[in-house]
């Protein structure tokens, strides 16, 4: 079933549950708890209650953010349809998953650990203390996973957060905003500990980031926002751009690498920064890899289509190309019916064979279009792997049994995520070992952050007393 008719298909059933007076759990019809018409509002408003948050126990945080993962769990899709809709990327399936993610595996209280030094002179304990009232700006890719998640580490750590959403998610984002506020008084938390704008724009952002209220600053966006928050003078986390390769050297699983990296590089429709954005694959496996990608959901385009696809999703000004817009995030079987391809049921993701240095291998598209480079060993595959990356420092994926390579790539590549044998969301815990995060922070080098990455160390030092030893 397409996007489209699923997304009509659930309005559908919620107009009909409304006509026939059945409860249906959304909070858009009414004013949304935490959403200010300014910026001004909205920093006073969570400045009062982080004062009153401060008051609360650590046990009590974590009841607001238990609250949090039930609702984030029952309203997933309500977030997912508008999220699709509102953005037109994505789809609602996958997007689902992600909220679902965020519920289950963002950790909370049990993130702050303390430590203790005890000897001769006593005792000193350090906690993992409050930063104060977090400003965060949001993305359009991942709007309301990236408000509920940054929302349960920060309130985890005892902060209050003023977000500044993207323009073009400004609805589903709010709404996020609106289900932490419902949950955190439901809780006995206190009113506005998560707040935002109705209009998000540039200079409500510059407001917030200004603001003496604001002690940090969090941004998940492109490399322009990252920027403005690193010369901001305050403590900032930036989560930026990402452009993964993974390679597929000839020791690899062959046929389950193939499979992986079609639902990795088609997921959400490639929309998440940590998914494989290009291929590099060993010559005498690479014909055997796209065969049994084509079996996974993969469509090969070839020769005139490969050009037809890239007047399509990217703009060429004077030899360099960036990505349109208009089609990030879009399913696969709308680029194919834009260059003239019937899709068959169950395309997912686009693939194509090209060299080293072409656009789709250098350009993070954010699109289910995955260029396949061969080549001939491990040195060349990292090279190559390693220069498409652009030094982001993000996240990388390799299918190979051989420990050489995969320590090598390792080393070479020094990226936040490294993830061997998986599909790429493996890296945030979907299908592998570690919590989930939609906040990677690796310009700044917090890695995948969580609630201790939004506190602040504070020492406690008691003098010739509590040492029993």
């Amino acid at each position: 079933m397409d996007n489209e008719k699923y997304i009509s298909e659930i309005v559908a059933n919620v107009i009909k549950s409304i006509n026939a007076g059945g409860e249906v759990k959304t909070s858009a019809a009414t004013h949304k708890k935490g959403v200010f018409t300014s910026m001004t509002d909205a920093l006073q408003a969570v400045n009062k209650a982080y004062n009153e948050l401060k008051n609360y126990s650590v046990a009590q945080r974590e009841e607001m953010i238990k609250n949090i993962r039930r609702l984030t769990l029952e309203e997933a899709e309500t977030m997912a349809v508008m999220g699709v809709k509102e953005t037109g990327m994505g789809n609602v399936n996958d997007k689902i998953i992600k909220h679902q993610l965020v519920a289950k595996k963002t950790p909370g209280t049990e993130d702050l650990k303390p430590s203790v030094m005890t000897g001769d002179a006593g005792l000193t304990l350090v906690e993992m203390a409050p930063y104060g009232v977090i400003g965060s700006i949001t993305p359009s890719t991942n709007p309301s996973e990236t408000v509920i998640c940054n929302s349960m580490g920060m309130i985890a750590g005892g902060n209050g957060v003023v977000f500044n959403p993207h323009p073009n998610a400004k609805d589903v984002a709010n709404y996020a905003v609106d289900l932490v506020n419902r949950a955190v008084l439901e809780a006995g938390g206190p009113e506005n500990i998560v707040v935002s704008v109705e209009n998000p724009t540039k200079e409500s952002s510059d407001e917030m980031m200004q603001s003496p209220i604001v002690r940090m600053l969090v941004a998940t966006g492109g490399p322009g926002v990252v920027k403005a928050l690193l010369s901001s003078g305050k403590k900032a986390i930036g989560a930026g751009a990402g452009n993964p390769p993974v390679i597929v050297d000839d020791t690899a699983d062959v046929l389950k690498a193939a499979k992986d990296i079609v639902d990795g590089a088609s997921f959400d429709n490639n929309l998440p920064c940590i998914a494989e954005k290009e291929c590099f694959a060993f010559n005498n496996i690479a014909d055997t890899l796209i065969t049994e990608m084509q079996k996974h959901g993969a469509y090969l385009i070839k020769g005139d289509e490969i050009q037809k696809l890239m007047d399509t999703c990217l703009v060429n000004k004077d030899g360099k190309y960036s990505i349109n817009k208009k089609w990030v995030g879009k399913d696969a079987y709308k680029f194919l019916e834009a260059i003239g391809i019937n899709a068959p049921a169950g395309t997912k993701l686009i693939i194509c064979e090209t060299d080293a240095s072409h656009p789709f291998v250098q350009v993070e598209l954010m699109m289910p279009i995955l260029a396949i480079v061969r080549v001939n060993d491990i040195d060349e595959a990292i090279a190559k792997a390693c220069q498409a990356e652009h030094g982001n420092r993000h996240s990388a994926h390799i299918h190979s049994k051989n420990v050489d390579h995969l320590s090598k790539f390792a080393k070479a590549v020094e990226t936040t995520i490294f993830v061997k044998n998986a599909p790429s969301y493996a890296g945030i815990g979907a299908g592998g070992e570690g919590y989930t995060t939609f906040t990677i922070a690796g310009p700044t080098g917090e890695g995948l952050t969580a609630a201790h990455s939004f506190t602040r160390s504070r020492r406690c030092v008691l003098v010739d007393g509590l040492h029993i030893v």
